[in-house]
């Protein structure tokens, strides 16, 4: 297979000055794309800033050879977006590539979890995604080309205090599904990516920090980065999808539902629990690829009664 290259393409990485953000970067770059490394360089909490981390990702990567421009706009507002947007388009003339990862992460669970934890996560996770998304989406319909990578989370299947985390990773899964559907026609394609790697949001910096870096030594961010690239390029045949990666494993995640069970004539409580079993019964399950999809498929029965009334 003939290398990837991203030669004339122009990335915009957000939460790229350290970690997961910063291998993604560098990746791009090392492959000739022209990156705008966006981080905030505020805390794991999403408090302060400073634009060291990603300058110094920057340095790195004009030392190589490579292309790249700091920026350190916060993805959480719609101004801050759009500058990041912006800074690709005046500094490079286009914007091929939006790859949101940039992230916060404050452990809470209920009872005790406060509104304000959960808000600073959509806003970051979420709001944050839908933001830069937005600033970009005019660039990629004119050009009729363009790659989204939004960063989900294995925590969506759940964690005890990892509460607002999980919730604002759900949904982005919503936000990339209706996505997809918007951007098919304008050759946009947003998939999801669910990375798996040591880094400081998981309770230490293996930068300055020595059983994290041996953490990470294990699990290291540049692992889940061809993932990432791939679904970045323009080759990615897939629209829609969540994967994960890290650590030497690359898998799919997905949606699907049960065949379940189809009751005959009004059903009732005592029916549920009596095809409990055939309602949760995973054999014949189907993956949909959109709402449409699902409901063609649950209420195929009803649809079937509707044709034959029609013709009877």
């Amino acid at each position: 297979m003939s290398e990837l290259s991203f030669e004339g393409r122009v990335a915009v990485v957000t939460g790229a000055g350290r970690g997961i953000g910063r291998a993604h970067a560098r990746l791009l770059a090392e492959r000739g794309a022209s990156v705008v490394v966006n981080d905030l360089g505020g805390s794991i909490e999403g408090d302060g800033a400073d634009t060291t981390p990603a300058q110094a990702v920057v340095d790195g990567i004009t030392a190589a050879g490579g292309s790249a421009i700091a920026d350190g706009n916060d993805v959480s507002t719609p101004a801050g977006a759009q500058a990041i947007i912006d800074s690709a388009v005046e500094r490079f003339g286009r914007i091929d590539i939006l790859i949101n990862n940039a992230g916060i992460v404050r452990y809470a669970g209920l009872p005790d979890v406060e509104l304000d934890n959960v808000e600073r996560h959509l806003a970051v996770h979420l709001l944050g995604s839908f933001n830069t998304m937005k600033a970009a989406w005019p660039h990629f319909s004119s050009q009729s080309y363009g790659r989204v990578v939004l960063t989900t989370s294995s925590g969506i299947f759940g964690m005890d205090v990892n509460l607002p985390y999980a919730t604002a990773k759900a949904g982005l899964i919503g936000l990339a599904r209706s996505a997809k559907l918007a951007g098919e026609p304008h050759g946009i394609k947003v998939n999801l990516l669910a990375p798996a790697a040591y880094t400081r949001m998981a309770g230490g910096d293996p930068d300055s920090d020595e059983n994290a870096a041996a953490a990470a030594a294990a699990m290291p961010s540049e692992s889940v980065a061809p993932m990432a690239a791939f679904l970045a390029h323009e080759s990615c045949p897939v629209n829609g999808e969540i994967y994960t990666a890290g650590a030497g494993r690359f898998a799919r995640l997905f949606l699907a539902s049960t065949e379940g069970y189809l009751a005959q004539g009004p059903a009732t409580i005592e029916d549920v629990a009596a095809h409990w079993a055939a309602i949760n019964d995973e054999t014949g399950y189907y993956v949909p690829t959109d709402l449409m999809d699902w409901s063609g498929t649950f209420l195929k029965h009803q649809f079937a009664q509707m044709s034959a009334d029609t013709t009877s």
